[in-house]
């Protein structure tokens, strides 16, 4: 789910043709999960955003997989750039599918990459595959599974990144938001992987605040980066947090997403932990879903 900051500027031609195709020839039509339907971008070309009962889910631009136009996407495509050397591939665990964008951009940066993405909604999985067809050179495997049961698959130590952002509707499912399920992202990565999540919350930001203490409780570093409206609480918004056993790149992460055209801050540490606030550890027992975004979000 992304909120309305993206990065990019006001609309401008009425009339342009996206990837052969006009605004009235929009792809759009039932998946499992709702109403999909595609926007064509006015600015690029070949770009499209997927919306899912009007809720925008991805961006991608097919012409140009490198470009990431959602503020959130960017901030994870800088994590997939920094996690390793340039151009070294990775094996990279995509849970939540929305247009491949994230797949397509590994796939771009990262050449020889081996990815897996587990998305639950067969019917938007078959619909992106048709109108947005992956690049059949790509190392990328689709699964139409649950997020958490598709992880449960993937063998001990594979994954370098796993990258979640999977919501139903705009929510993310009660059962990706526990230490359980953080538990067996830790069993799926390699030694030195790291977990990067797409969280969504707004005022109070409870939350974010408890899936900050949750990933602290089973990660020793953690930093996340959101829009400084959302940090205040005073906007509903994403928010990307990545987690690890080893030192994170956060002065190049912190100088990536404060030069984004929609500028984020990132916090770390102390700081980090002192924002949380005393959130305890979210539980399978005690888990529930991320709040349901006010509508004002995608006007």
């Amino acid at each position: 789910m992304a909120s309305k900051g993206k990065s990019k500027s006001s609309d401008k031609g009425n009339d342009k043709r996206r990837g052969g195709r006009n605004a009235s020839e929009a792809p759009a039509g039932p998946v499992d999960g709702g109403h999909a339907a595609l926007e064509p971008d006015r600015e690029r070309p070949g770009a499209w955003t997927l919306l899912i009962d009007g809720a925008p889910q991805s961006h991608v631009d097919l012409d140009d997989p490198g470009h990431l136009d959602f503020a959130y996407q960017r901030r994870i495509g800088h994590l997939i750039d920094l996690f390793a050397p340039a151009r070294q591939p990775l094996n990279v665990l995509h849970l939540g599918g929305g247009a491949f964008t994230l797949a397509r951009y590994t796939a771009a940066a990262r050449p020889r990459s081996t990815q897996q993405i587990v998305e639950i909604d067969a019917g938007l999985v078959a619909f992106v595959r048709e109108h947005l067809p992956l690049d059949p050179q790509a190392r990328v495997r689709v699964r139409a599974v649950d997020a958490r049961a598709g992880l449960a698959k993937i063998p001990d130590g594979w994954a370098d990144l796993v990258i979640a952002d999977v919501f139903s509707g705009a929510r993310t499912p009660a059962h990706l938001t526990s230490a359980e399920f953080l538990d067996d992202v830790r069993r799926a990565l390699a030694p030195g992987g790291w977990y990067v999540a797409n969280l969504a919350d707004g005022p109070p930001l409870s939350h974010l605040r408890a899936q900050i203490a949750t990933a602290a409780s089973r990660f020793a570093e953690l930093a996340l980066a959101a829009d400084p409206v959302v940090w205040r609480g005073k906007r509903f918004g994403n928010a990307v947090l990545v987690a690890a056993d080893r030192e994170l790149p956060v002065a190049e992460f912190t100088r990536r997403v404060a030069s984004d055209p929609h500028p984020g801050r990132v916090e770390h540490g102390r700081a980090l932990i002192d924002f949380a606030g005393g959130a305890v550890p979210v539980s399978d027992a005690s888990a529930v879903a991320s709040p349901e975004p006010p509508p004002s979000v995608f006007r």
